[in-house]
């Protein structure tokens, strides 16, 4: 089954050239790539992010295998949902499901089930993918959509996905799709993401989770980057960089009500 694309035209451009042309002018050229185990990635409309999420893009090598880890903005379908199989289709093509590395997902990670329902709507995985396409045309993807969870649960998620990859015997990237603080100030919300990066850079997941909650912090995918930090510790990753922030007020105009917007990479 082919999932169909539901922003095109609305977070990014609709048509083939014009969003090729937007990609070109949103990664910038770069000669020393660096291979990553995974990045965190804002996913608002292009005009928004899509400068932050080019600047992450545009640093590392993208393996031709690619694990998004998205929020469930809609509140439809399984908590851990797997999109079980077929291929994605945006303006660029299609880009077939890894089913390799989905069995060993559903056969390593606890509470993921394959479901289409939590994927038919929601956008934080279906914004990574021009970008991922774009720099590596032949790439394959598995796909999991996550709803809240406690650091108990995740942790378990993070570590089944580390043991799927290990099992898998080949690069993988991990992507968590998020943004930052929402609809707050250009100085409250530096502030805000300045504590949760914090988190992200010592590699603390549950610190992550700790601050959001107790800080009111909402980045909206808290969760797939708690996520990513566990399983690319599990990994070997040492190193967390922060390679880019900025808000939506940098392209408005408007510091009253911003969102935030970050780009990390690990490795």
């Amino acid at each position: 089954m082919q999932r169909q694309p539901v922003v095109a035209g609305q977070f990014y451009p609709g048509g083939i050239q014009q969003l090729k042309s937007t990609l070109a002018a949103l990664v910038p050229e770069n000669d020393s790539r660096r291979r990553v185990l995974g990045i965190i990635s804002p996913h608002a409309g292009y005009v928004y992010s899509g400068a932050i999420a080019g600047q992450v893009y545009s640093q590392i090598e993208i393996p031709q295998t690619v694990l998004i880890i998205g929020p469930n903005h809609t509140g439809n379908g399984s908590p851990a949902a797997l999109y079980p199989d077929g291929e994605w289709l945006t303006p660029l093509g299609t880009v077939p499901v890894n089913s390799r590395l989905n069995s060993l997902l559903l056969q390593h990670v606890a509470y993921l089930q394959p479901d289409r329902v939590a994927h038919q709507y929601e956008h934080s995985l279906e914004v990574q993918l021009p970008f991922i396409q774009y720099l590596r045309p032949d790439v394959s993807i598995s796909a999991i959509c996550l709803g809240r969870g406690d650091y108990t649960a995740l942790a378990a998620i993070g570590s089944g996905i580390a043991a799927a990859i290990r099992e898998y015997d080949g690069d993988v990237l991990i992507v968590a799709s998020s943004d930052m603080t929402h609809y707050e100030s250009a100085d409250s919300a530096r502030s805000k993401d300045q504590l949760a990066l914090e988190k992200v850079m010592a590699f603390d997941a549950e610190g992550l989770l700790d601050i959001c909650r107790s800080r009111h912090i909402t980045m909206c995918g808290v969760a797939p980057s708690a996520v990513m930090l566990e399983a690319t510790r599990e990994l070997g990753a040492l190193t967390a960089e922060l390679v880019a922030y900025g808000n939506s007020g940098d392209v408005s105009g408007d510091h009253r009500q911003v969102v935030g917007y970050a780009a990390v990479t690990v490795y």
